[in-house]
């Protein structure tokens, strides 16, 4: 098992559930589902990427996206189905990123890596933005009651800049990876 990222496959094929348990449990921590109601009720918090087949027998694949995403906002979404995609499915669909069946290991493991790469974007993204915010308010309450710097204050700006680093790596990682996805 890998370095402790949670995946959670939801594929009504046992078949097709168990190849890509073999191959996902190498690198993460991998739960299978065969149903969209067992998903919602094995989803946690500490999901960091769904891999969800399309269809999806009980359920439509855009609900359960919805519920899944409703309900765990940190969590990316991958969809793995037999249909080519046509115009702007993604968006309606709500899901991170499209695989067409057959999916080769590396096309998944690349698929994986990157929705992990998107989630920890959007969760350095938001601390980001946490600690500007706040950098603002104590600037501001420093101005209001003239009172000296608060030592917060550069433990907060270099926080901002290591953030800022980290955000532009890893924006070139994504960017990486979408210029591998598209040859």
């Amino acid at each position: 098992m890998g370095d402790g990222n949670r995946v959670l496959v939801v594929e009504d094929d046992a078949e097709h559930r168990a190849v890509y348990d073999r191959v996902l449990s190498e690198f993460y921590a991998v739960s299978t589902v065969a149903s969209g109601a067992t998903a919602v009720e094995t989803m946690t918090d500490d999901t960091d990427v769904v891999v969800l087949d399309r269809p999806l027998p009980e359920l439509s694949v855009a609900r359960l996206v919805d519920e899944l995403t409703n309900r765990h906002h940190d969590c990316c979404v991958g969809l793995v189905t037999r249909s080519e995609p046509y115009f702007d499915v993604t968006r309606w669909l709500g899901v991170d990123d499209y695989l067409v069946k057959p999916v080769t290991t590396e096309g998944l493991r690349d698929t994986v890596d990157g929705l992990l790469a998107l989630a920890e974007y959007d969760a350095t993204y938001r601390t980001l933005s946490q600690k500007r915010v706040r950098k603002s308010v104590l600037a501001q309450e420093q101005r209001s009651t003239r009172r000296p710097q608060n030592p917060d204050c550069a433990r907060l700006r270099a926080d901002i800049e290591r953030l800022e680093r980290d955000l532009e790596e890893l924006a070139e990682q994504l960017d990486g990876t979408a210029r591998a996805l598209e040859r």
